[in-house]
């Protein structure tokens, strides 16, 4: 599939099938058990019969992605997803039994979930199949009708998500809209039910002032700068191996990956070490490689290389890991091929773009600490990360670690794993994002949580119809003697 020029959705359309999919969510009954499975399993085809396909597109987006990474990093998580979800969905969907304040037995009190309505997921461009099949599972198995906006940065997987859903699920529960800002744009004028956004924290301020103009509650999946800290105590080879891992996946186009290690000052030289060693071991080339990934366009390469030159020009050392001298001295990227490569700075400052902004990048700012307070300190005095790693060896540390700390997500002694977990929610806080998915919150996310009492007809509830008296005044002080209110 060779596009150029992402085609762009007309805006008629879609706006056509939200209004039949609002309606549709209005006036017809909640998709049964058995509906919400036949989907999940259609969408769980459409990963396994257009893997290849997606992988093809996907490097094709990025200028050079491998099959491996992708089949790794997007549709074995999809499709392990969207069969946790099934096997668990009948539990989810069941109602809950809750208990009922004793001063209203002998009613009962039950918690029923049900479809928002019509959902909006806007997914980046970073990990353009995994952020857009993950979201989409959960919405469906709550029974929602979706309209999914994928990035405008991969056309052809955009292109070929759009073919391959609306064939399988149909348009009138799946629609993917394509295209650029002034679909984004459009979309946000629309009263969704609910919205998922997965992107930079900017935008993700754009999407909530949209979403305040309908009261349409919002989960935003941001990013952030995402630190490693590796203990003095730890295994500092391991530790680096790890980071590196986590990294240069995706040439560190990953919301979770590392932003930055702070790495106890002594510990420095070897863990600098390790990290070049490892480097080469992994990427024994970088622009003659097929298993290393492109940056995704020229703008986003561009922003890497000026994040580099302002750093160097702000007094950072830095250091290009390039195991075959494949690039010019001096040079750490090849705009022709839009390959960086892996690059270690030091001597960083606070007032450096690369200590600002997220990276995004395969560039790795390394900070010393001294003491593992100052490195909490460090952490605590910045915007809260969606991922947080630390590598250590005391179990009474890490329980520190976690207390002293508020991030998204957090894997101790290694990086990224955390979000591979199907039975857990992924999600950020604060800058880094709001509310969570995957596995079961993934289903609360886009279910309406209803709470039904039902009542007996031997209620006691009308002793306390006035006109009020000695009954009522009786039943007050028991009640408030049940609640802990003293005798009253």
């Amino acid at each position: 599939m060779a596009l150029d020029i992402l085609e762009t959705t007309p805006l008629p359309e879609i706006e056509g099938r939200f209004n039949a999919m609002h309606q549709a969510s209005r006036s017809g009954p909640a998709w049964s058990k058995a509906q919400r499975l036949v989907f999940l399993g259609k969408l769980r085809d459409v990963a396994t019969t257009a893997r290849h396909d997606i992988a093809a597109a996907i490097s094709e987006d990025f200028g050079n992605r491998a099959v491996e990474e992708t089949m790794m990093a997007e549709i074995m998580p999809s499709i392990s997803m969207i069969q946790h979800t099934a096997k668990h969905l009948a539990a989810w969907m069941k109602p809950e039994k809750r208990s009922t304040a004793p001063t209203f037995w002998p009613a009962t009190t039950r918690v029923h979930y049900q479809p928002k309505g019509v959902v909006l997921i806007v997914a980046p461009w970073n990990y353009p199949f995994q952020l857009s099949i993950i979201p989409l599972a959960a919405a469906l198995a709550a029974g929602n009708r979706v309209i999914l906006k994928p990035s405008e940065f991969t056309p052809r997987t955009s292109s070929l998500l759009k073919e391959r859903l609306e064939a399988a699920l149909g348009p009138d529960v799946v629609t993917v809209a394509t295209g650029g800002p002034d679909v984004a744009a459009a979309l946000s004028g629309f009263p969704f039910d609910h919205i998922l956004f997965t992107g930079s924290t900017a935008v993700g301020y754009k999407v909530m002032a949209a979403a305040a103009r309908h009261l349409t509650p919002v989960t935003l999946e941001l990013g952030g700068k995402s630190p490693a800290i590796v203990h003095e105590a730890a295994d500092v080879t391991k530790s680096a191996e790890r980071i590196v891992r986590g990294k240069l996946l995706n040439a560190g186009q990953t919301c979770i990956a590392p932003d930055y290690a702070l790495v106890q000052r002594a510990r420095m030289p070897a863990f600098l070490d390790a990290y070049r060693s490892v480097t080469k071991r992994f990427y024994p080339r970088v622009l003659d490689n097929a298993q290393y990934t492109s940056i995704v366009n020229g703008r986003h390469y561009d922003r890497l290389m000026a994040l580099l030159a302002d750093a160097r020009t702000r007094g950072a050392a830095i250091e290009v890991v390039d195991p075959a001298g494949e690039l010019p001295m001096g040079e750490a990227g090849s705009s022709n091929t839009r390959k960086i490569a892996p690059v270690l700075l030091t001597n960083v400052k606070d007032d450096m773009a690369i200590m600002q902004e997220e990276i995004f990048g395969p560039l790795l700012p390394v900070v010393p600490y001294d003491t593992l307070d100052d490195a909490l300190a460090y952490v605590n005095a910045r915007p809260r990360p969606l991922a947080l790693y630390y590598f250590d060896t005391d179990n009474n540390r890490i329980a520190d670690v976690l207390k002293g700390t508020t991030s998204g997500g957090v894997t101790i002694n290694d990086t990224l794993l955390h979000v591979a977990q199907e039975d857990a929610p992924f999600g950020g806080i604060g800058p880094s994002g709001m509310g969570a998915y995957h596995g079961r919150e993934g289903f609360l996310a886009f279910s309406h949580a209803k709470t039904v009492l039902h009542q007996s007809r031997f209620a006691m509830t009308g002793l306390a119809d006035p006109p009020y008296g000695a009954a009522f005044n009786t039943i007050m002080k028991a009640a408030m003697r049940m609640a802990g209110g003293g005798r009253g």
